[in-house]
């Protein structure tokens, strides 16, 4: 359910910076979200569609951009791409590790129409 005040966020910075803009309509929105992150984009889509009737976002396109799990080793050192959760380092078997990517969330641009 958290996806929901999710996506009332979205709309909020995406409204503001498109009258700051004096946009007629919003056409596409690009959201970068980390792997590690629990947000679900079928379901920001799903809250999109209903929140953003009768305002200049309706019907704007959102973009997905997911991005991997990246994680350091805090024994050895090793940097590696996280394939599932919960995956140990696959140079030592270690569970001490450290994120260096994959917990990101955030809306990266906003087209508009003037």
């Amino acid at each position: 359910m958290h996806e929901l005040a999710v996506t009332e966020s979205i709309l909020a910075i995406t409204l503001k910076h498109a009258e700051k803009a004096a946009a007629r309509r919003v056409t596409d929105i690009h959201l970068v979200i980390g792997q590690l992150s629990s947000i679900v984009d079928d379901s920001v889509q799903f809250y999109w569609d209903m929140i953003s009737e009768n305002t200049m976002a309706q019907g704007a396109k959102l973009h997905f951009n997911r991005i991997a799990a990246r994680m350091k080793c805090m024994s050895c050192g090793q940097e590696y791409e996280m394939e599932h959760r919960l995956e140990p380092c696959p140079a030592c078997q270690s569970y001490s590790l450290q994120v260096m990517a994959g917990e990101e969330f955030y809306l990266d641009s906003i087209e508009v129409e003037n």
